[in-house]
């Protein structure tokens, strides 16, 4: 099933889908591994799930479509392939899209990707795609349904969020039929993001992401990568519980399960957790969500 559709049937019923986002587990067990986590996340009965891929199509990337269509064709979730673009050809495209077509790939969201390892904005790999808006209408011409990426505090190699905005549109006259936000753990950056959204003519559907917090180490490495802003209810849970990590990781699910739940009454499009491969974790939220 499309995305696209997933969220105009979910409109017209006055739900929010809820969705996942699981990566390929490494090592020579990928697809085994990746049924279960796949089998016992599509057990809580998410709106989709998307499986992540590694940047230029090196490490875990290989198996993105073939996980896709086991999600879709073995558990009967919809399934969403990420694709990114940075190093690749116009050639490597039309090689990846033929890939998807005979996995049975249908829903794609469209990714940059991040600069490989000690690369700078201004040391970027050659590549046929500057941005992810220059992949997008390639993809939809080929007929998949695409998503994209948002950035409700901006991307953070761009200082100014109304031009983040301005992306974003450039994104959706592209052919984007929906977005994926990056993480988030201020859900009024959420909101603000949002207005700015609909003052830029924005229109199709913002699902917000959200991951819950396991560690200290795991949530500075999420600021300096994505440029989430930490909100002080964050900073004291981080104090309260710094020599807990028990108790820290079930606060970090607990306050991640608090941002989904405002966000659903605040009418967000969707809802998408950052899985981490956890279906424990997932479980929990979900019960949580009703």
């Amino acid at each position: 099933m499309r995305v696209d559709e997933v969220f105009k049937q979910a409109a017209s019923q006055g739900t929010a889908p809820v969705s996942f986002e699981m990566f390929p587990p490494k090592g020579e067990l990928t697809l085994d591994t990746a049924r279960e986590v796949a089998g016992n996340l599509c057990k809580l009965s998410p709106s989709f799930v998307s499986v992540t891929c590694s940047a230029g199509g090196s490490g875990n990337g290989a198996t993105t479509a073939p996980i896709a269509h086991m999600i879709s064709s073995e558990f009967d979730t919809p399934s969403v392939a990420h694709l990114t673009c940075v190093g690749r050809t116009h050639a490597d495209i039309a090689a990846k899209i033929d890939e998807y077509r005979t996995a049975g790939v249908k829903n794609i969201l469209a990714l940059r990707g991040d600069l490989p390892a000690g690369a700078t904005e201004d040391d970027k790999p050659a590549s046929d795609y500057a941005y992810a808006r220059d992949l997008i209408p390639e993809l939809v011409d080929a007929g998949f349904c695409v998503g994209a990426a948002a950035y409700p505090e901006g991307h953070i190699a761009c200082e100014d969020l109304n031009l983040s905005v301005e992306h974003l549109k450039q994104k959706q006259d592209a052919g984007a039929s929906f977005f994926v936000t990056q993480l988030f753990f201020d859900n009024e950056c959420f909101y603000r993001f949002r207005e700015l959204a609909d003052k830029a003519g924005i229109t199709v559907p913002i699902t917000a992401g959200i991951m819950p917090f396991m560690g200290k180490s795991q949530i500075s490495r999420m600021v300096f990568m994505c440029g989430a802003s930490l909100p002080s209810p964050v900073i004291k849970i981080l104090a309260k519980y710094e020599n807990d990590p028990e108790s820290l990781q079930a606060a970090g699910v607990d306050y991640a399960a608090r941002q989904l739940c405002n966000l659903k009454e605040h009418g967000a499009d969707g809802l998408h957790l950052y899985t981490m491969n956890r279906p424990a974790i997932a479980a929990t939220i979900m019960e949580r969500l009703g």
